[in-house]
């Protein structure tokens, strides 16, 4: 005789013959058993390596598309991209570079066709809050540092706090734009127009005769800008307390 199962004993105990049959068959026998694997199934593993895969070549795709991370301020000090060679230091290189800074300014004042031959402070000043003064020849005509008084050159690099200038001692000079008042002129003849200036040196004629410079003066710690913020932002008049 064939052992019994000890579940279907108990039920015997509490139940009849037929009922302790059909409870062993339905819940003992025919329950399902829900085994947890030891080892992860390889099909699995395979499915979760595929969609890593397709996230990483996603991810590397996305990447070559978006442009690249521009450079910090200490990677730029680091790679020396703004750094002038010795070899560059010259006044007579940015010569050219002035020459066509004057023809920059000509343009924005309305000089260079002769439109008119005088600038206001309402008229032009906010053309030349915002202007570029790469090229320009500045001169210091005040400074709280004394030995900066009469310093003068080309603008090779104008930052936010300070003016790079190449003095005609081929010097690289950085000059503070704070508590410094710089000077700068604009001719109001062109400068290539050397037969113009021949005959007014021979002639009497002196209504050819080149006129003078238009002289104007900046206040550097009202200045403290870059370039490029300068073209975009909207300069109002204000009192200087510190004039």
């Amino acid at each position: 005789m064939a052992p019994t199962h000890i579940a279907h004993t108990l039920l015997s105990q509490a139940h009849s013959p037929e009922t302790a049959s059909a409870i062993f068959t339905d819940k003992v026998l025919h329950k399902p058993l829900h085994l947890r694997p030891t080892s992860p199934d390889p099909t699995s593993q395979d499915a979760r390596a595929q969609r890593r895969l397709q996230r990483l070549r996603k991810k590397k795709k996305t990447e070559r598309r978006q442009k690249p991370k521009p450079l910090s301020a200490k990677e730029k000090r680091k790679t020396g991209i703004y750094d002038i060679p010795d070899d560059a230091k010259k006044y007579e290189i940015y010569v050219p570079l002035h020459s066509m800074w004057v023809g920059y300014m000509w343009e924005i004042l309305g000089l260079k066709e002769g439109q008119r031959n005088y600038v206001t402070a309402q008229s032009a000043g906010s053309k030349l809050a915002s202007a570029d003064y790469h090229g320009s020849e500045m001169i210091v005509v005040r400074s709280r540092c004394v030995g900066m008084v009469g310093l003068a050159g080309i603008v090779v690099r104008d930052t936010k706090f300070t003016f790079q200038v190449i003095t005609k001692k081929n010097e690289l000079k950085t000059i503070p734009k704070r508590f410094t008042v710089f000077r700068f002129e604009v001719p109001q003849t062109d400068p290539e127009d050397a037969a113009a200036e021949e005959y007014a040196k021979g002639t009497e004629n002196r209504a050819v005769s080149k006129r003078a410079n238009l002289v104007f003066e900046l206040h550097g710690s009202q200045f403290e800008n870059r370039a490029t913020d300068r073209a975009t932002k909207k300069f109002k008049q204000r009192n200087m307390t510190d004039v």
